[in-house]
């Protein structure tokens, strides 16, 4: 990066800095980034506004649903919604908590409804012009969409009757988009690096040096983030990140989770879950992360419905003859392939190879994306190592229109021998799409059962073949591959 453009970025981060101590001065607790001394050219650059939450998580509190009204924090950065779930106080006892600004179909009060929306359209490709416009959803956040069957809002008469959130609420985009002047992880990480050494890094650690404290087990609550379970955000601002093709891929989902009711999750049929579900709250939470350092690899194992492994190769370099950067064969990887470096105990990777996939209620990703990882340890005022703060910023040129970022807190249970060990996901597949519809199966039951291409896009096949006959999807795109 040429001198006149981080004097950019610096003068950029330090405005952003005094904008971000404002608003964490009025909401105390707040998804805070990490700690720095020093203004870094891609890492650290603060979040505004920041979600209000806890660095320190009372363990029964860790499955509760965010707050529905946050004291100190702008009401227009509250949940989407519609929402209904529980809060778990101090105690122990369950609350319930929800919201919505209109039930049973109704309009809110102010609100001019679109003549045809995702809940009654019969077509959801033709109705493209209406993406844009969050009443098209209802003013429902991704997360709200794929609940609403599941959690009673849909209705009296559904998918018609489908509830509404909140037209006056959203979190920004720009706090969603990378604030680092980088078009790929390649440049960043390169510069990160380039930093890293001109203040005498990196870091060769020894097992004398490694921070071996870091060793152990950790989870972080649920809602910290915007992308977590995407509670906070109308859909369009999502859509606003992504390329025609992948709006249309999400929009797709949408329309199946909240107007036919057809979920295809890729843990309902023991599919594999991707990269982007080590971001997303349920993918990785029912048992703690389990974070093993060394001086050579760093290795980190979680998962609920599979198992999430991510080995960063310390001081290895990619191989750059192939389609991407890559470890070893030319073939993309479920969670891709990680290198990294230390930087004092500030660990820094760059992931790529991966495999394009989705998550669920979420946007889909190609196998061009690749993710740049900052692990922080959070420490309190006598050193000790209470969590890890995880800032990730993604780069993928064929599904998102810029670069994104994700910042969440990982909080410390306890040692690696302490709690249960974890427990390796063995998947045994009860539910089949028969007929299109995902059916559960009983031992010895004969069922028809189409095998599908695990390397294309399944959920969309099945949609397609049994639930959108009557529709024009677009002719110019092929919604079946990732090339």
């Amino acid at each position: 990066m040429d001198m006149k453009k981080r004097k950019t970025y610096v003068a950029l981060a330090r405005m952003l800095f005094v904008s971000a101590g404002l608003l964490q001065g009025v909401a105390a607790l707040a998804q805070q980034v990490a700690n720095m001394d020093f203004v870094s050219v891609g890492r650290g650059a603060p979040l505004n506004p920041a979600i209000p939450g806890q660095l320190r998580t009372n363990p029964v509190q860790l499955e509760s649903y965010p707050a529905a009204e946050i004291d100190d924090y702008p009401e227009q950065y509250w949940m989407v919604g519609p929402f209904n779930g529980f809060t778990v106080g101090a105690d122990g006892i369950q609350i319930e908590n929800n919201g919505w600004s209109a039930l049973n179909g109704n309009a809110p009060d102010g609100v001019d409804p679109l003549p045809v929306d995702l809940f009654t359209s019969e077509d959801f490709y033709a109705d493209q012009s209406l993406w844009s416009d969050p009443r098209y959803f209802r003013c429902n956040s991704s997360e709200s969409i794929q609940a609403q069957w599941a959690v009673g809002l849909i209705g009296d008469n559904p998918p018609r009757t489908a509830a509404w959130g909140y037209c006056d609420r959203d979190y920004p985009r720009e706090a969603i988009i990378s604030p680092y002047p980088f078009q790929s992880a390649e440049s960043h990480y390169e510069a990160l690096l380039a930093e890293t050494q001109a203040r005498g890094g990196p870091t060769q650690h020894t097992y004398a040096t490694v921070p071996g404290d870091w060793n152990g087990r950790y989870v972080w609550p649920r809602g910290q983030n915007w992308y977590a379970e995407l509670f906070w955000n109308q859909v369009p601002t999502i859509l606003s990140l992504l390329t025609e093709e992948y709006q249309t891929r999400m929009v797709q989902e949408a329309y199946h989770h909240g107007n036919t009711n057809i979920s295809q999750w890729p843990a309902q049929f023991c599919w594999p879950e991707g990269y982007m579900r080590r971001w997303h709250y349920h993918g990785v939470t029912n048992q703690p992360h389990q974070i093993l350092v060394t001086p050579e690899l760093v290795q980190i194992l979680a998962g609920d419905a599979d198992n999430f492994i991510t080995n960063i190769h310390i001081g290895r370099s990619f191989n750059v003859d192939g389609l991407l950067p890559r470890l070893g064969a030319d073939v993309p990887r479920w969670y891709g392939e990680t290198i990294g470096f230390w930087d004092g105990e500030v660990l820094i990777t760059w992931t790529s190879n991966t495999q394009g996939w989705k998550v669920h209620g979420s946007f889909e990703f190609s196998n061009k994306m690749q993710v740049i990882e900052i692990y922080t340890a959070n420490r309190d005022e006598q050193g000790e190592i209470y969590g890890l703060n995880h800032e990730g910023i993604f780069y993928d040129p064929e599904a998102l229109v810029e670069p994104i970022r994700i910042v969440r807190n990982l909080e410390r249970q306890g040692g690696l021998n302490d709690g249960d060990p974890y427990q390796f996901i063995e998947c045994v597949q009860s539910i089949f799409n028969i007929n299109g519809v995902p059916t559960p199966a009983s031992p010895g039951q004969v069922i028809e059962y189409t095998v599908p291409d695990m390397y294309g896009r399944p959920w969309a096949e099945n949609w397609q073949k049994f639930h959108e006959q009557d529709m024009e999807r677009p002719e110019e795109e092929d919604l079946f591959s990732f090339e």
